[in-house]
């Protein structure tokens, strides 16, 4: 009986390592009598649908593999033609995304990200309620032009050299440190030396922390939960200042177009379905989404207050010298002392920040729609769009010299990128192609070509309309009932599965269901794709999660009770923002012509 039960364990066993192939191969098998016993269009592209979302929640295979399956299986069964599914997988974002990524590539290179970030904490200052804001500001403002992956990966770090200071300042101090006092200086010089060589590996792994995510060690780790923090205090503050920066990266993400990759999704699934709306680009969606970050950010920061530091605004929050405790003076010191380490600002910086200006500013300008835009200069209309401006930015990148010229090659050594290795070569640019390309997320750009593969098919075969046929029967519910129940479905789907998946398998839905109710797509689709960046309740909801989790200073717990309150926040925010500012931004109060002409055309 116990070898046959062991036996037995075994087969299981083998089954549950084997799971996501078994998975692979029995899904497609199971649901292919659908195209089989009813081989029409709908049944064909409906199969299709099923596994390609099947894989992407399921993880069974990457998410760029699994977005190569409409490539093979639609002209396989006749739904589209090859040629015109190729064509699907690089579209106008993809320009988009990737002028951006030579951009961000710039800002990491020449550590203009670290500059931001260590000028907005010290100007915060090492209170812990300000330090927690002054982390989150500058998460914010970075993650709206960088992945919030990079930024996470990019800002933990110096948070995590702060944290490190204030625990083995109180390590060495005691509870007695929590009464407010003067900092010595001959302690202070130990303290900082015994964790100088574990920072400097730090920011050195920041360079490359966007392809491999450093977790740390697990002793370190270990000693850290069980008796590492000098008091409770201690502890609360390294989670909440944690969790701050992976909230932050998602608020950031949402306020421009570039910001996450599913705002690029669905900017270029709604273009492509409506191409006659004409009412979505980089400045209306600024517009919009900027107020619900600056709301979200307070509200945010409020709740993590109250969750980790409690309700004593007063004493977490003061700017004055007199209440400041050592371990306070310490941590500003070391982060001054941080930010001295990069020196003054270089030739590479300022052109980059102009850069960053002047890509801001062509895009706001192009097609502002209260005046006329730069676009207006030229005779043919329709031709330029944002990533005309990103391309050729991130075009002259790769030519620009990252010296200033008619130096010496003794003043602008300065200028050269930490991993640089060409001593001689006066004309190296700003940007190489390994630069880009350690940035660049193909993963990203495929899934999303798959994503439009699966648009195409749902509109030629006439799934959309079915599907949006079926939907009939909620007719009676008022538009903004309609917006909170697919907000409330996708926040709760995307905590399992990945952002861009989950997002791409419900715009085609939203999209037909908002025809077929005659609600203006923007309603809907909107604060959905807001909705799915909120996947902040456990490591797995997203990579930033995963990042800040591996830190060992939050557990599940910490994160499912804080992620929480954070869902709430944004799903109420996004509601807000669509019934008052969004409604005559996008005039959502009645159904469009665009939407009128593209129903009428999938019903024919």
């Amino acid at each position: 009986m116990r070898l046959e039960a062991a036996a037995r364990m075994d087969v299981f066993r083998k089954l549950w390592t084997a799971r996501k192939l078994i998975l692979v191969v029995f899904i497609p098998l199971s649901l292919l009598p659908l195209p089989l016993i009813h081989p029409t269009s709908e049944a064909c592209c409906a199969y299709v649908l099923m596994v390609t979302a099947v894989y992407w929640v399921s993880e069974a295979v990457p998410l760029g593999a699994a977005a190569l399956v409409p490539a093979f299986l639609y002209p396989l069964f006749g739904v589209l033609k090859s040629s015109e599914v190729a064509a699907e997988y690089c579209k106008d974002t993809t320009l988009l995304l990737m002028g951006v990524i030579c951009l961000a590539a710039s800002i990491e290179k020449w550590n203009l990200h670290k500059r931001i970030a260590l000028r907005m904490v010290m100007i915060a200052g090492a209170k812990p309620g300000m330090l927690v804001l002054g982390f989150m500001c500058c998460t914010v403002f970075l993650s709206m032009w960088l992945s919030n992956t990079s930024t996470t990966a990019m800002v933990m770090p110096i948070a995590e050299a702060v944290l490190q200071q204030l625990i083995c300042t109180g390590l060495a101090d005691g509870p007695a440190d929590s009464e407010t006092t003067e900092a010595p200086e001959e302690d202070s010089d130990k303290e900082e030396n015994f964790d100088k060589n574990k920072l400097e590996l730090l920011y050195r792994n920041d360079r490359y922390v966007c392809l491999t995510i450093e977790i740390p060690n697990v002793k370190r780790v270990k000693a850290r939960r069980d008796s590492q923090y000098p008091t409770k205090q201690d502890h609360m503050i390294c989670k909440c200042l944690s969790l701050s920066i992976t909230y932050a990266a998602t608020i950031g993400g949402l306020i421009t177009i570039t910001g996450t990759s599913t705002n690029l999704i669905f900017a270029e699934q709604f273009n492509t379905r409506y191409p006659g709306a004409k009412v979505i680009n980089f400045g209306t969606w600024f517009i919009f989404s900027f107020p619900i970050a600056i709301i979200m950010l307070v509200l945010t920061w409020l709740w993590l207050h109250f969750l980790f530091l409690g309700c004593n605004f007063r004493e977490t929050c003061s700017w004055s010298k007199k209440r400041k405790t050592r371990r306070e003076m310490l941590s500003e010191k070391r982060i001054q002392e941080e930010y001295a380490k990069l020196g003054p600002i270089s030739y590479p910086e300022v052109v980059t920040g102009v850069f960053f200006i002047l890509m801001t500013l062509l895009w706001f300008t192009r097609e502002p729609g209260f005046v006329p835009g730069w676009t207006s200069l030229f005779e043919k209309k329709g031709y330029r769009t944002d990533a005309t401006v990103s391309v050729l930015l991130g075009f002259l990148l790769f030519l620009i010299p990252a010296r200033r010229p008619f130096s010496s090659s003794s003043s602008s050594s300065s200028y050269r990128a930490p991993d640089d290795n060409s001593e001689s070569d006066p004309l190296a640019p700003m940007i190489t192609w390994k630069d880009f390309q350690r940035l660049m997320p193909w993963e990203i750009v495929i899934l999303v070509g798959g994503g439009y593969a699966l648009a195409a098919g749902c509109k030629v075969s006439g799934l959309s309309m079915w599907i949006g046929r079926q939907l009939e029967p909620m007719s009676g519910l008022p538009p903004w009932a309609v917006t909170l129940l697919a907000c409330l479905l996708v926040s709760a789907v995307t905590e399992f599965a990945s952002n861009p998946a989950t997002l791409t398998v419900f715009l085609p839905i939203l999209s037909a269901l908002s025809e077929t109710l005659r609600i203006n797509p923007l309603h809907t689709l909107i604060p959905s794709t807001m909705c799915v960046s909120f996947g902040v309740m456990l490591p797995v909801g997203n990579p930033p999660n995963a990042i800040v989790f591996s830190y060992g200073h939050v557990k599940i717990s910490d994160m499912v009770k804080a992620g929480f309150g954070v869902n709430l926040i944004g799903v109420a925010v996004v509601m807000l923002a669509i019934t008052t500012w969004g409604a005559p931004l996008f005039n959502l109060n009645e159904f469009p012509a665009w939407a009128v002409a593209r129903n009428v055309t999938g019903s024919l």
